[in-house]
């Protein structure tokens, strides 16, 4: 059972465009379907276009088939609310999934984030979670992160952590001496919209010179949400270039850890920390050093008690004897990695070679660029069906004998926000590079 509900801080969902059609980005399980007797049940707020549950299920040898292993279950809204807590108010809709998970003994439900509505459903419904309890949802905030890095032995940022006013950002940031830019970040925030580049003067940081990250943040709002929240500040880091290397990494329910992918991500927004997109895999010069601190970090956090689907951000800088890679923050939850690793998996049927760290079919490697941030005026008024037809009209669709081209998704955005997503895969990052590009200008071109 797929829970795509955005159990996030609101504030910062509501700068996202088109924040709630972000539901759909987990709408890649669709394509486990591919595998005999797998049933998925996927919840919406609102519903899913046909045509968009249609252009997922053509990735597949039998679609017609398929869809009779699939269950569409929306609360009927326009997805204005968060998904889980709405559904705890439906009885109707919990009778009705209870009915679907009654025919099997073996369920469990793959959430976006879990929060207390996702444990308490579970609970109403008897059906495991995959994913970090909420008891354990600190490790995954940014003081939580620089604590188990500590444990795993992975360096960070010069900084100070678990900080819970303004003033102790103060007294933290004279002990930081002589830093003159600073990074706060919220400890709960996505996105990077929590975080806060600081160039100190003479006076108090509320006095000096700031870029938030989010539009419209203010001293008095971000020391609210320092006050709810709680905080670290970091040494900004001058070194450039400065490259954010990602890992994906997954802990099952019996301590096992594996890190299945890693990344570049594409950062952009007012201090270039703001996420965009990403390149799959990471940089070859510091691939496998993002791997092992990874790994650790894995390994840390399984020995808590967590399992699940999750990522890890870095920063990587160069060095005289290569490149050092930093901890930048741990996410308890999907990011915006996992969509993509997704799509290219199930759409090529490659498998992870830890060796090379990329994706490999019929031992020809594979490779990806992503965004969810394609965005343009004359997509809007745009549905789903016209743009998957030109999309393969304009041989920019997926090809299924090459296993490469693209796989879009976040289509609901399309119509009202003139935004969409994909993942162009090659065969080459060159190729990927190009497919990519070559998209982005023919979506993007007036009508």
């Amino acid at each position: 059972m797929i829970v795509p509900s955005l159990s996030l801080p609101q504030d910062e969902l509501r700068r996202i465009t088109g924040a709630y059609c972000y539901e759909e980005r987990m709408l890649f399980f669709l394509l486990t379907l591919g595998r005999p007797g797998v049933e998925v049940v996927y919840l919406s707020s609102a519903p899913v276009d046909p045509a968009t549950v249609d252009y997922y299920l053509s990735f597949l040898d039998d679609p017609g088939e398929a869809r009779s292993r699939l269950h569409m279950i929306n609360l009927g809204g326009t997805g204005s609310g968060q998904l889980t807590e709405s559904l705890l108010r439906r009885p109707d809709l919990l009778a009705r999934i209870r009915a679907v998970l009654g025919r099997t003994a073996d369920a469990w439900m793959v959430p976006f984030v879990v929060s207390e509505h996702e444990e308490r459903l579970s609970a109403l419904l008897n059906l495991p979670i995959y994913g970090p309890a909420t008891s354990l949802s600190s490790f995954g905030s940014k003081s939580g992160g620089r604590t188990v890095a500590e444990a795993a032995g992975v360096p960070v940022a010069r900084g100070f952590s678990d900080l819970r006013s303004l003033s102790e950002v103060e007294h933290a940031a004279r002990a930081l001496n002589p830093a003159s830019r600073l990074m706060v970040k919220l400890n709960n925030s996505y996105s990077g919209l929590g975080n806060a580049v600081v160039t100190r003067g003479e006076g108090p940081l509320s006095a000096s010179s700031t870029s938030f990250s989010a539009p419209d943040e203010t001293w008095v709002t971000f020391a609210e949400k320092i006050a709810e929240r709680g905080a670290v500040l970091e040494e900004f880091i001058e070194e450039r270039p400065l490259h954010s290397p990602s890992a994906l990494a997954m802990i099952t329910p019996g301590g096992t850890c594996h890190v299945i992918a890693t990344h570049e991500q594409i950062l952009g927004g007012q201090n270039g920390d703001v996420y965009k997109g990403c390149v799959f895999p990471a940089a070859a010069d510091y691939r496998a050093e993002v791997r092992e601190c990874a790994g650790r970090i894995a390994g840390a956090l399984a020995e808590r008690g967590v399992v699940g689907l999750f990522g890890v951000d870095f920063f990587a800088v160069k060095t005289d004897a290569g490149y050092r890679v930093l901890l930048c923050e741990i996410n308890l939850r999907l990011g915006g990695t996992t969509h993509p690793f997704g799509a290219a998996l199930l759409t090529t049927g490659a498998a992870f070679d830890g060796h090379t760290g990329t994706l490999v079919r019929d031992g020809r490697p594979k490779y990806y660029v992503a965004t969810d941030n394609c965005a343009s005026d004359c997509l809007l008024g745009r549905t789903p069906a016209e743009i998957v037809k030109f999309v393969n009209d304009s041989g920019l669709g997926f090809d299924r004998d090459s296993r490469t081209g693209n796989v879009l998704h976040l289509l609901g955005a399309i119509h009202s926000y003139g935004k969409l997503g994909f993942t162009s895969i090659g065969d080459s990052p060159q190729e990927a590079a190009d497919l990519h590009d070559r998209t982005l200008r023919a979506l993007c071109q007036p009508a």
